[in-house]
């Protein structure tokens, strides 16, 4: 029988952490170390970032345009301060958008297999929990 496997929170934002950053980038600039301490702060202590996960991030987004940095002292310290561009506004509402599509998706199969007997705990969709 296959072992149970138990996925810790930060290991599945990996493929949703350019949306991450991308969003708290548009609330206000920051070095690294803000950024991962707000995206902890705001998603409750869920998503303990490593430096070595945000960086490589920051630098893609950086290299595609969605991003731009320039050195600052903050508290006499020098560091790299990042802001969204317009292109990565744009790119930020797309994949918000493609996120809530899989997101209400998962949602939906989710309430259909619980509904159907299936042994999931059942939990309100966004729609039902929304009063819809």
């Amino acid at each position: 029988m296959p072992k149970a496997t138990h996925e810790s929170p930060d290991s599945s934002v990996r493929g949703h952490l350019e949306l991450l950053v991308l969003a708290s980038l548009s609330a206000t600039p920051s070095h690294g170390y803000a950024l991962i301490e707000s995206l902890q702060q705001l998603s409750g202590g869920a998503f303990e970032l490593a430096e070595g996960s945000l960086y490589p991030v920051l630098h893609k987004l950086e290299h595609t345009g969605l991003v731009r940095s320039a050195w600052d002292r903050e508290s006499g310290r020098r560091r790299r301060i990042y802001r969204i561009t317009s292109a990565g506004r744009r790119e930020l509402e797309e994949r918000c958008r493609r996120w809530r599509v899989i997101r209400d998706a998962v949602d939906a199969v989710l309430s259909a297999v619980a509904d159907a007997g299936g042994d999931l705990p059942r939990t309100k969709t966004r729609l039902e929990a929304s009063g819809g």
